[in-house]
């Protein structure tokens, strides 16, 4: 017999892009929804009372006033930088060199490796996130270990191993063809498996030569079913060291380009300062890009212009950026993306911001027909927000006058406590400690 669950409470649904016509014809919370699980997928969403008269065998499980969300997608990690995170004082290029670089090399050992995939994906269960997509490091173990933890928890996970040949220590560099090799194994042994995708992974421009760069197009030529992540513009100072990297090219978007390395299913992390004419291939080729706030100001990088990208369609995601970002929360990203649109000029209504850290992260990443969206056929992932979860929140959202009042709050101020429960593949995740809700 088929095991059926219901929850009950106020459920986000979205139907279309929020961030590009209005918001209200896209998104809405019903609050007396419910969701029905079976076999760890939706079955269907609908009102609550509707869900418990045609379904009284379903086991329910009545979330009251809490929002049920999609699960968080968190579009841009690193999870080799966990134990790093919140690293004072530096920029970009001297952040690698002095944190980043010494703490991946350590991953070489597939025993830390297996420690460090393990405390981060605890960690981003805790916070509300269910799916991300990750950089690994040159190792393929750390790509093995990222992918074996993920699994044991059920997730539906992207990652890939970060491919370096140059301008990075000893111990961090590997080869034209070990980069392409390694990747393809990897390639081939996890994309499709179970939960678990791949993403042919330079890190950026500086570190990989032109030779890298233009096999890791060819490989995924071969393989366009894949992912392909990097970085872009993120700081001042990487764009003019690209620059002198790269004379021959137009820009640095250019240094993908040349190399096969543009179009759909490219993921661009940070974009923050664009040329127009990157603004436009981007546009034209269907390239996503990822916004990374409280990265992009714990790092100095910059504020991205996700109204102006917005408006020319280009895809787009939401990521903490772990460890370069400064939380482990999609709803301290949600408060960091909402506080450097208002310096832009543009104040983001909570519906678009949840909309970015589920459905948008989840298109994004090709993903948006399974994950990201409350909807029949979806895999059920699903976050549970208490939307009075401290003293602080609960005392504004007793004033409020509306539901999306009532939302924001949490959005600005809230942390893992706010997270009431993660579903994950139609199975509730115990609370930390253990306990059960």
């Amino acid at each position: 017999m088929t095991t059926q669950t219901l929850l009950l409470g106020q459920t986000f649904e979205s139907f279309g892009n929020p961030l590009t016509g209005p918001w209200q014809d896209a998104v809405r919370i019903n609050t007396s929804g419910g969701v029905l699980i079976e076999n760890g997928r939706i079955a269907r969403v609908a009102d609550g009372d509707t869900l418990r008269r045609d379904h009284p065998q379903a086991a329910v499980q009545d979330y009251g006033a809490h929002l049920i969300c999609p699960g968080f997608v968190d579009a841009h990690v690193h999870y080799p930088q966990t134990a790093i995170i919140a690293s004072w004082g530096k920029q970009l290029i001297d952040w690698l060199n002095t944190y980043t670089f010494p703490e991946e090399i350590r991953l070489a050992d597939p025993a830390y490796a297996r420690m460090i995939a393990a405390r981060y994906l605890d960690l981003a269960l805790d916070h509300g996130t269910t799916t991300m997509c990750s950089y690994a490091t040159i190792h393929p173990t750390s790509v093995d270990a990222f992918f074996e933890a993920a699994a044991e928890r059920g997730m539906r996970t992207v990652a890939g191993k970060t491919c370096m040949d140059r301008n990075a220590p000893d111990g961090l560099r590997d080869t034209v063809q070990s980069a392409y090799d390694d990747s393809k194994t990897l390639l081939h042994r996890w994309h499709g498996t179970g939960r678990a995708s791949y993403a042919i992974t330079p890190r950026f421009s500086p570190t990989s030569t032109p030779d890298q760069l233009a096999a890791l197009g060819a490989l995924w030529a071969e393989h366009p079913d894949c992912l392909m992540q990097t970085h872009l513009s993120e700081q001042p100072d990487e764009i003019t060291w690209v620059r002198g990297l790269f004379p021959e090219a137009r820009d640095y978007l250019d240094t993908y380009e040349a190399h096969g390395l543009l179009g759909p299913r490219a993921l661009f992390g940070h974009a923050i300062h664009l040329t127009p004419r990157e603004v436009d291939r981007l546009a034209e080729t269907g390239a996503a890009v990822v916004h990374c706030p409280t990265s992009n100001t714990f790092i100095g990088s910059g504020l991205m212009d996700l109204a102006g990208l917005a408006a020319r369609r280009i895809p787009l995601g939401l990521a903490t950026d772990t460890g370069g970002g400064s939380s482990f929360s999609m709803l301290r990203t949600m408060a960091a993306a909402y506080e450097i649109a208002q310096l832009r000029g543009t104040s983001l209504h909570p519906a678009q911001l949840i909309w970015l850290a589920t459905t948008g992260s989840a298109q994004s990443l090709y993903l948006g027909d399974q994950i990201g969206t409350l909807a029949a056929g979806f895999e059920a992932d699903l976050t549970i927000l208490d939307l009075a979860a401290t003293p602080a929140i609960a005392q504004r959202t007793a004033n409020a006058d509306t539901i999306w009042e009532t939302v924001f709050p949490t959005l600005m101020m809230g942390d893992d406590r706010a997270i009431a429960d993660v579903w994950v593949a139609g199975h509730k995740r115990p609370l930390r400690g253990g306990k059960a809700s």
